[in-house]
């Protein structure tokens, strides 16, 4: 056994002397450890020399103490003001001196913290909305559950009730109808010219006491008697700039739909954001019935239009099953032969915006996605901290043992490193919220939302910044800080810690398999959602819907005048086809009853979709007759072409059964046999079943010319389009879409998660990548002796690099293990909110496996190739 070296005796007795009893085991114990270091690296001589220097460093304070003896010594706190500057100047010294660390970190945090800040400003924008109302949480809609076969849902109930439940009960203070309809032209007389504007947000005609429910107040005019006459209208401070100038809009006049004189009396203040009224046009609600006698009827029991809502605020105490219990009384008294059952239910104001069924914009399901997604870069960027600080802590190791030899205490250490960490995570702070402003713009394109970041004007995103910041110091500097600080100065001095002492090998797996094991989730969630749009694009909907263009009829068309600009239209170069139609084949416009088929006494028990089309609509959009043929030119109902989907609902054998049968709809306004049967088609998008349809002429149903155009001279048929329009319809405005960008619509929520886990994806691996650059450069500088000798023995450059290579390749095929079966579940339950679907396959995790692990090995590639080819002399000769 080694003899292990002590103080001469003159030292023990110097510090028996200066030292209090309570003090002197650990000081000497220390300064032993000291001597022998210094002993075994320099000889007797010169350690007894240092020893006695040490001792000399270490007299003033105990001299000091030993004169005055009350108050007793103590150490300066760890969060003293005067050693906060020293963590701070230290802090500084080291991040600059240590520049590629400290620039790896700073990037891997600002990648993540700058997610988090774009993610909690959409999630909050969304939870705001109509949160502004006074006694919001008393005030509901009314819905309709339509039960038949399935449920249907829909966010209107006739347009009678609200009135009606106004007489009859004494439940709600307060009950307004509101009728939006949506791409209302608006045409203003601005001195001798005539100004043609058209609205997407259309005009609401609302009772008056829509403002007593809302708190959207007006800057010019009063509430009580601002919608109580017919034929005025409020609007927006937006729009009466838009339409007057700087004028007054009181008393001026525009014009709806060329139909319809609006007088203003009043001016609301411009909409919040965070609203889902959007239609800065409110007209009174007796109005209505010039623009639309049937939704302003107080008999109109028989149809739900998707324009008519209506809000009520339930006095106080008062449940909504209370209100629900009574409503069945309607049905029975009103709607007494229908086959559809229908339940009138109260929709909270807080659910209206997120509840998908009654057209919510977004789910919460989805705000859940997203904050998952925002933690899970967070915490990847906070383990790609740990990782790297925790591979660094070799190379501070010495600085401990000084810093713990000359006094130092583990709680100054460990603030010393978490100030550190705070510099860093504040400087991400700083780039992730100018980050987050850049990218803003484009944020705000894909959600179609008007996101701003209220640094200034409120407290919500500067206090979670602040705490996002302080969440990251402390999340990810704690563990590599307690390292740190729990490092043996004897050791530390000595240059001999265990990969144990520092974090060990094991814990930085554990990291790295955690940051690859959420990268792979998001890659298979972007391949399955990419793999299902595909699918949704590319497969066959049962229609031709390439090159058609769709034009919605002028708002004051005759019917000579509709047949003119269709014939117009059909001789146009570049046109290949038209026709006239309520819809496209697919189309979120329905209109849904119940049939009564051939003479039967009740309804079917199942609603059909009914498209109103002439003659042209089967041939140009390529439906497939299966049975009989197409129906003949008529402006009125008279024959009817059913799809495959309502022989089935039928339960007959041959579509030929149906052929010669009479359908009535609508309580026998409309009746016709059916002549053809079509096969079936996608009436909707993907996620819902095909429903049954019928197609029939009806001419006053008719909204939109369908032109099939040559996409080869587009841009020239579109103008001679527009042409035509302008001499028929001059004070109209031409407007189009293609029938594409109507389907695409569809998914348009899928298209945007899909972009954003793109992203997500790609920011979760890049600062995997970052981290396992940095963790495979601490691996060759700790093996860089280890490289030389088995470079000197014949070791080939491809074995040095497998040195690196093998041990990542293991660690992504445990993170590709733990991923599995997580992204397996999240991804099912998704597609099961479509009909038509694609399968998981092996294919999809084979390729996000290889994905994630060709990115990886390019980053572990570069690294390790260039220890690889390092001399070997100078290797050895370095250590």
């Amino acid at each position: 056994m080694a003899h292990k070296p002590t103080p001469p005796r003159w030292v023990r007795w110097l510090l028996t002397r200066l030292h209090p009893a309570d003090t002197l085991e650990e000081v000497e114990g220390d300064l032993a450890e000291l001597y022998t270091y210094w002993h075994e690296r320099a000889g007797q001589s010169q350690a007894t020399l240092r020893y006695v220097l040490n001792v000399v460093s270490v007299l003033p304070p105990f001299v000091r103490r030993r004169k005055q003896p009350q108050p007793d010594y103590e150490p300066i706190s760890s969060l003293h003001p005067a050693m906060l500057r020293n963590y701070l100047k230290i802090a500084f010294r080291n991040l600059t001196r240590n520049s590629t660390y400290s620039l790896l970190n700073v990037a891997g945090l600002a990648l993540g913290m700058t997610c988090g800040i774009l993610l909690f400003t959409l999630i909050t924008y969304h939870l705001s909305f109509d949160n502004f109302h006074d006694q919001s949480d008393r005030i509901y809609r009314f819905v309709t559950e339509q039960h038949r076969e399935t449920i249907g849902y829909s966010r209107s109930v006739p347009a009678p009730l609200g009135k009606v439940f106004r007489n009859d009960y004494t439940f709600a203070e307060k009950v307004a109808r509101v009728a939006t309809f949506d791409d209302i032209l608006i045409t203003v007389k601005q001195g001798p010219a005539i100004a043609k504007y058209k609205e997407p947000e259309g005009v609401a005609f609302a009772e008056t006491d829509f403002f007593d429910l809302f708190n959207y107040p007006l800057t010019n005019g009063g509430k009580v008697t601002a919608l109580t006459e017919p034929n005025t209208a409020v609007l927006t401070e937006r729009m009466a700039h838009k339409y007057f100038g700087d004028a007054s809009p009181i008393n001026q006049v525009i014009r709806m739909d060329n139909k319809i004189d609006l007088r203003i009396t009043g001016v609301l203040k411009d909409l919040p954001i965070n609203t889902d009224q959007r239609a800065e046009i409110v007209a009174s609600y007796s109005t209505l019935r010039q623009y639309d006698d049937w939704l302003a009827s107080d008999d109109s029991w028989g149809g739900i239009a998707s324009a008519m809502q209506c809000y009520v605020r339930l006095r106080p105490g008062l449940m909504p099953a209370q209100v629900e219990a009574v409503m069945p009384a309607y049905v029975k008294q009103y709607r007494p032969t229908s086959k559809n059952v229908h339940h009138y239910k109260l929709q909270p104001l807080a659910d209206v915006h997120f509840d998908a069924r009654y057209g919510g914009a977004m789910t919460k399901t989805n705000l859940w996605v997203l904050a998952c997604i925002g933690l899970f870069l967070i915490i990847t960027a906070c383990v790609n901290f740990i990782n790297l600080a925790t591979a660094q802590a070799l190379n501070r190791s010495k600085e401990v043992g000084v810093r713990k030899v000359l006094g130092s205490v583990r709680g100054q250490l460990f603030w010393q490193f978490i100030t550190e960490t705070a510099l860093i995570s504040a400087t991400a702070l700083l780039i992730a919220l100018l980050c987050s402003l850049a990218l803003l713009p484009f944020v705000n394109d894909w959600f179609k939302a008007r996101l701003s970041l209220n640094l200034f004007s409120g407290w919500p995103l500067p206090l979670f910044a602040l705490g996002l910041t302080a969440l990251v110091t402390f999340v990810a500097g704690a563990y590599p800080g307690l390292i740190l600080a729990g490092f043996q100065p004897i050791l530390a001095l000595k240059g001999r810690l265990s990969q144990q002492a520092i974090g060990g090998f094991n814990t930085r797996r554990a990291l790295i398999i955690t940051q690859f094991a959420i990268s792979q989730i998001l890659i298979i969630g972007v391949i399955v959602i990419a793999s299902q749009m595909r699918y949704a694009q590319q497969s066959k909907v049962g229609f031709d819907k390439d090159a058609v263009v769709m034009v919605p009829l002028a708002t004051d068309s005759k019917p000579q005048t509709i047949h003119a600009v269709a014939d117009r239209f059909s001789a146009l170069a570049g046109v290949k086809q038209v026709s006239l139609c309520q819809a496209a084949p697919a189309s979120n416009s329905n209109w849904t009853t119940s049939p009564r088929y051939d003479n039967r006494p009740e309804e079917e028990p199942f609603a059909i979709n009914v498209r109103a089309a002439d003659d042209q609509f089967i041939p140009m959009f390529d439906l497939q007759l299966v049975a009989g043929r197409t129906i003949y030119p008529a402006d009125s109902v008279r024959e009817f072409v059913v799809n495959e989907a309502f022989v089935r609902k039928l339960n007959l054998s041959a579509p030929t059964q149906v052929l010669g049968k009479l359908i009535s709809l609508n309580d026998g306004e409309f009746e016709g046999p059916i002549v053809g049967v079509i096969r079936d088609f996608h009436d909707k998008s993907f996620h819902e079943d095909i429903l049954p349809m019928c197609i029939s002429t009806a001419l006053k149903n008719y909204e939109y010319y369908a032109v099939k155009i040559d996409l080869s001279t587009a841009q020239t048929t579109l103008t001679a389009l527009d042409g035509v329009w302008s001499q028929t319809h001059p004070d109209q405005v031409f407007d189009y879409t293609f029938l594409d960008d109507q389907i695409a619509e569809f998914y348009e929520t899928e298209t945007l998660m899909l972009k954003l886990i793109q992203a997500f994806a790609a920011i979760a691996i890049f600062i995997g990548c970052l981290g396992l650059y940095g963790l495979v450069s601490f691996m060759a500088a700790q093996k860089t002796k280890e490289i030389g000798i088995r470079k000197v023995l014949g070791s080939s450059t491809g074995q040095i690099i497998w040195i690196f290579a093998g041990e990542f390749t293991r660690l992504i095929l445990i993170a590709f293990t733990v991923a599995m079966p997580v992204a397996w579940f999240a991804m099912s339950q998704w597609l099961q909110t479509f009909k038509d679907q694609i399968s998981l396959g092996v294919d999809v995790f084979a390729l996000a496996m290889l994905g994630t692990f060709l990115v990886a090995m390019l980053t572990v590639g570069y690294r390790s190739v260039k220890a690889a080819l390092m001399n070997p002399i100078n290797s050895l000769r370095s250590e």
